[in-house]
């Protein structure tokens, strides 16, 4: 069906990948937990827009141009390595002001979080965490590529096809994750000694995440 094979597969495949903890979807938890569900879906659709400017940009063979110029993608990578640990150290910094308050008292309507004064943009953010990593335009080739019919006549059909198939199931996980953190929010807003820790550990593991994109290779 429009030059799509094994979809049954494809659809497991993407739930399994989508499930896998990711910058994209911790930044979308934290957002969740900070300022509510406006900006978390404001993030969400920076995180769709970005994985469909990635698929589009496979398509039309920017996985190709990675490959014969490894220089562009170091520079990718090596912008996104750095942001990603730029975002996992103002955690950590949110994390060492909100310890140095765990002894007072939180009033009822504040969240985790919460720092209604930061000027966020979730959606730029978001995107520019899905546009800086190479290593996804690389992926969805090598993953898409394995369900569209070699003999389909309109492959770029095909892939447009999975790609809005895989949008449509991370939207459904980031809709999970965005009630999930509005839930968290609620259950650490009294409790700013866990807090500090967990955002402490989000924040390294998005350094971890900048750490690794460095240290990727083609």
């Amino acid at each position: 069906m429009l030059g799509i094979i094994n979809l049954s597969t494809f659809i497991v495949g993407t739930v399994l990948i989508i499930l896998l903890p990711g910058p994209n979807s911790f930044y979308v938890l934290s957002v969740a937990s900070k300022h509510g569900v406006k900006d978390a879906y404001k993030a969400s659709l920076g995180v769709i827009s970005g994985d469909l400017i990635l698929i589009l940009a496979t398509i039309l063979g920017a996985a190709s141009a990675l490959r014969t110029f490894p220089v562009a993608f170091l520079v990718i990578k090596s912008c996104g390595a750095i942001y990603l640990s730029y975002l996992g150290s103002k955690l950590i910094r949110h994390a060492y002001q909100t310890w140095k308050s765990r002894h007072q008292k939180v009033s009822k309507e504040t969240l985790v979080f919460s720092e209604k004064v930061e000027k966020i943009t979730p959606y730029r953010t978001a995107l520019t965490i899905s546009l800086l990593n190479p290593k996804a335009i690389l992926f969805f080739l090598s993953f898409f590529i394995q369900f569209v019919d070699p003999q389909s006549t309109s492959p770029f059909l095909s892939f447009l096809v999975l790609a809005l198939i895989l949008e449509v199931i991370s939207l459904s996980y980031l809709t999970l994750i965005i009630f999930s953190g509005i839930k968290l929010s609620q259950y650490f807003s009294q409790r700013l000694r866990l807090t500090s820790i967990t955002v402490f550990i989000v924040g390294l593991l998005f350094i971890g995440f900048g750490v690794k994109l460095a240290t990727s290779s083609i």
